[in-house]
């Protein structure tokens, strides 16, 4: 298994809708289940409902990288900006169905549509009930993070295709303060932890887009639905609890394409990309490679790259890229 560096797992993380453990599971204390899935229900609410400014810093490995994150809710909406404060400048501006990147090094801002894409600390699903059917959920230790007393909450898998999850939120108002991502074994893979963060109002003036000259050059994914049925594809993946949540035909660098079909259980998500290669004639690597809790698995279909990435098992990422087909269509 090769493994990519840290810059690349966030990106790909980009691509996903991406999700938030076990370390002391042996410890937590027990509780009625409704209990924890209230508690899962109010970390849900307070992240979509607060306005709050902060900073996290996610880890992966040795790796780790800070970002400043505001968001505002307001009667037109929600709107959240992202800055990161290591490495590369890059600003992220998400409002309901559309995201911007904005690249000051390139002179680039990307334009995406969310879909039903999430990102740390808003990463659980609406449907909160669902998530029973293959996760036991609990209730861990009260301890604190950034200065706030917190909840501990566990979510143990139910079957070895998806990760374990530990979240932490905020015994005031339910929101998600830290989010840990752990293997079979115990292992943490990823986790996102807030230093700092201030709930409350925030001016409009904080989730304004940056300016940008008009010589930028502008990217953008141009988006739009597809059933790949018709054109002979057929992705079956037959894991408990994965279901499609979108299907789309959208543009990477200038002239390319490819498709896109998004399959989750509420937290993990897997993403399959069908695309014909390069021009250019350079041989992707095929197989099986990992960037902390994200796996991709790259194979060849029909003379088309199939590439699957996901926040999950090697065995989930291998199983569904295995069950991508083409046949001609009559």
């Amino acid at each position: 298994m090769t493994r990519s560096s840290p810059r690349a797992a966030l990106l790909a993380r980009a691509i996903l809708i991406v999700a938030a453990g076990w370390a002391g599971i042996a410890q937590a204390q027990q509780s009625a289940p409704d209990d924890a899935v209230h508690w899962l229900g109010r970390i849900y609410q307070a992240t979509q409902n607060l306005s709050y400014t902060g900073t996290f810093v996610y880890q992966q490995g040795g790796h780790s990288e800070s970002s400043r994150i505001v968001r505002r809710v307001g009667s037109g909406g929600s709107v959240e900006k992202l800055e990161a404060l290591d490495g590369a400048p890059r600003e992220v501006l998400r409002t309901e169905d559309e995201v911007k990147c904005y690249l000051p090094e390139r002179r680039t801002v990307k334009i995406d549509r969310r879909g039903d894409r999430r990102a740390f600390p808003a990463l659980l699903p609406a449907r909160i009930g669902a998530l029973e059917e293959h996760y036991v959920i609990s209730k861990g230790e009260i301890t604190r993070v950034a200065g706030f007393e917190c909840q501990a909450i566990l979510l143990t898998p139910k079957d070895e295709l998806r990760y374990g999850y530990k979240l932490w939120a905020d015994l005031a108002t339910g929101m998600l303060l830290k989010a840990v991502t752990m293997d079979e074994n115990g292992k943490a893979l990823e986790q996102f932890t807030f230093t700092q963060l201030a709930i409350g109002p925030v001016p409009l003036s904080e989730v304004r887009p940056p300016q940008t000259p008009s010589s930028w050059h502008v990217e953008d994914a141009d988006v739009m639905p597809v059933d790949l049925k018709t054109t002979g594809w057929s992705v079956s993946p037959d894991l408990p609890g994965f279901k499609k949540v979108v299907e789309v035909k959208r543009k990477i660098h200038e002239s390319r394409q490819v498709d896109q079909v998004v399959f989750s259980d509420g937290l993990a998500a897997v993403s399959v990309f069908i695309e014909l290669p390069p021009r250019s004639g350079k041989r992707q690597r095929m197989g099986l490679s990992s960037l902390g809790a994200i796996n991709i698995y790259t194979r060849e279909v029909a003379d088309h790259v199939v590439t699957v990435v996901g926040d999950a098992p090697v065995k989930s990422v291998r199983r569904i890229a295995d069950t991508v087909q083409f046949h001609s269509p009559n």
